[in-house]
């Protein structure tokens, strides 16, 4: 999770000893971490032994989980019969933390394959143990879901509500937004383009 209940208890002035909605703050905490990846086209979280497949023509691999940590190896498959098989003496260099660009591609055969790499990146999340050379979640993504987890709170009896008339009537005006603005913004620094 891109934040712990604690801090978003405090930002909404809930004390620690009030649990009457913590199962639903956890739960909203879960589903802005797992809204943040898919607006980000990728995984934040630090994810160790991910491995991602690609052509194996490709030379370079816009990694799905960055920063990036490690490379542990590179696979080829060529049949189903066959499987993956882990190739050995694959030159390559990590540019940018986020791009894996090999000095050549895997496959010398003109026959279809796949290939895949496996790979440790992304980042640290809040409350997890700390990891050799990992790059932490950076402030703003965290406060990011801290804000929008407390704007989802303040108004999950009112969904999609930005207007009501004030006085007499009833005049209500929906919105077409579920992500706050800043929140917009934020994410846009840190969504992964393709190449």
């Amino acid at each position: 999770m891109l934040t712990q209940l604690s801090t978003v208890k405090s930002r909404l002035g809930i004390s620690e000893f009030d649990v009457k909605d913590d199962a639903i703050l956890t739960n909203a905490i879960k589903s802005v971490s797992v809204r943040f990846d898919k607006e980000c086209n990728r995984t934040l979280a630090r994810t160790a032994g991910l491995t991602q497949e690609f052509g194996a023509d490709e030379t370079e691999i816009a990694a799905c989980c960055y920063p990036i940590k490690s490379v542990a190896k590179f696979e080829l498959k060529t049949s189903e019969a066959e499987g993956w098989v882990e190739q050995t003496d694959v030159q390559f260099v990590v540019r940018r933390q986020c791009v894996i660009s090999l000095q050549s591609s895997i496959s010398r055969l003109r026959s279809p394959a796949l290939a895949r790499v496996t790979y440790t990146g992304g980042y640290l999340l809040p409350g997890s143990a700390d990891a050799p050379s990992a790059t932490r979640l950076p402030d703003d993504l965290e406060q990011a879901a801290v804000e929008q987890v407390a704007y989802w709170y303040y108004n999950r009896s009112r969904p999609g509500v930005i207007r009501e008339w004030p006085k007499g009537g009833v005049y209500l005006q929906f919105a077409d937004l579920d992500l706050l603005p800043s929140v917009r913004a934020v994410l846009g620094h840190y969504t992964r383009l393709g190449l």
